[in-house]
């Protein structure tokens, strides 16, 4: 009974730390960011705790080298940082998270790991269409985050925690304050409620009520980023699928048709840029992205191979960041491109590295979804099912990291460190077994 109580505490803290990571926005609209930062504390303590009671097996010659050389990068960058102290303090925030994601993927079997992040997702979800309905109902009227003092000035429409629009058909935000998180959340959510409903995890009729709950606040947010990572989600899927039936000596059409596919959707994606912004309600300039991709250019080819010094989320109290991307009063804090921010902050060195880290994930959970290995990557589960799983988050974290900078921060940074590690060790168990 002790060891299915501590288990069950084990799980409960894993769907606490999942929630925070991809609703951070919600504890910080809540309690302000020192209410925020207590809770990233306890999360960060209790982590490292269960990692030293737990003594999970784990050797650190199996951790993925790419993932320790960023680390070590961005660490090392205090060196030559343009901002040290901003620097602490974001190369802090990333081993907080990394030494979260560790727990995670160390002291979680790949069934609970499914569980927990279901009901973090499940949580969202709901909260977030409680929300948004109590505003639309009974505040009837933008609702700003509490602990925040905007004076008199006119506050920008992306400041306020929800715009309460949901009876008029959105776009909503959700307790995450942002209908692009919130779409991306959703998205998540259907590839994880669908394959609990593949694997049989859950009852049909439940699975079926959240998946399509899912489907419901995706349509909701309208995301247009979140929209083309589900495009690519698909394609991620049919193309899985189809190597799947055929034998490893047969996936040259696969591989061919996939690269062509690649090349043919990156050109009618550029020629055809004007008549999909317009269909998906989006100005010529990607809501002013294509500026701020300007100027971190810019800015990235002033120091092109170390770059200026690890920053994680930008300070816009120092330089060079101070009034780097304001658009309509709005400050942004990332590039909206994760590998423009990565070569702003650590050069080209630091790109390499990080592709490297994200390819090499990316190659192991494609052979992973495709390959049956000698034993299943889930404890119980059907293996056709959840081995699917890593590759389809992954990829909707790389089509993400196109528009949005997520994936170093947060909860995108959580999950590529877990799929990360948790596909490394399943690979040195494979090569392990006769």
């Amino acid at each position: 009974m002790p060891a299915v109580q501590s288990r069950f505490v084990v799980r409960t803290f894993a769907t606490l730390v999942f929630f925070s990571v991809l609703a951070g926005q919600f504890w910080r609209s809540l309690f302000g960011w020192w209410g925020y930062g207590a809770i990233a504390l306890v999360i960060v303590v209790s982590s490292v705790v269960a990692l030293v009671k737990l003594n999970p097996d784990w050797m650190w010659s199996r951790f993925p080298k790419s993932l320790i050389a960023f680390l070590g990068l961005a660490t090392l960058s205090l060196a030559w940082s343009f901002y040290l102290g901003a620097s602490l303090i974001g190369v802090t925030l990333q081993w907080a998270t990394t030494l979260a994601a560790l727990f995670l993927a160390l002291c979680l079997s790949w069934a609970e790991l499914l569980r927990t992040l279901a009901a973090a997702l499940r949580w969202i979800l709901a909260l977030s269409l409680a929300f948004e309905l109590i505003v639309a109902l009974f505040v009837r009227q933008a609702v700003l985050p509490f602990w925040v003092d905007y004076g008199t000035r006119n506050v920008p429409e992306s400041y306020y925690w929800t715009r309460g629009i949901l009876l008029q058909g959105g776009p909503i935000e959700g307790i995450v304050a942002n209908r692009n998180l919130l779409g991306f959340v959703a998205l998540m959510a259907v590839i994880v409620f669908a394959v609990q409903l593949a694997a049989g995890t859950v009852s049909r009729n439940w699975g079926l009520a959240w998946l399509g709950l899912g489907a419901f606040v995706l349509l909701l947010t309208r995301s247009a980023t979140v929209t083309l990572a589900a495009a690519a989600v698909a394609a991620a899927l049919l193309f899985a699928l189809w190597a799947r039936r055929r034998p490893p000596e047969g996936r040259r059409p696969v591989y061919l048709v996939a690269a062509a596919s690649v090349v043919v959707g990156g050109v009618g994606l550029v020629a055809l840029t004007p008549q999909l912004l317009a269909l998906l309600g989006k100005s010529a300039d990607l809501t002013g992205r294509l500026d701020i991709w300007r100027s971190v250019a810019g800015l990235a080819a002033e120091r092109p191979v170390f770059g200026w010094g690890w920053v994680s989320y930008w300070a816009p109290w120092v330089e060079p960041f101070e009034g780097l991307a304001v658009r309509r009063g709005v400050v942004y804090l990332q590039a909206h491109n994760a590998w423009l921010d990565v070569w702003l902050q650590l050069g080209v060195l630091g790109l390499i590295i990080f592709a490297a880290a994200v390819f090499s994930t990316l190659w192991r959970c494609w052979f992973l979804a495709v390959d049956r290995p000698r034993r299943a990557l889930a404890d119980t589960e059907p293996y056709a099912a959840s081995a699917l799983l890593p590759l389809l988050l992954l990829v909707a974290l790389i089509a993400q990291s196109l528009a949005e900078s997520r994936i170093l921060i947060e909860s995108g940074w959580l999950l590529l460190v877990v799929l990360a590690v948790i596909t490394k060790r399943q690979q040195a168990t494979n090569q392990r077994m006769p």
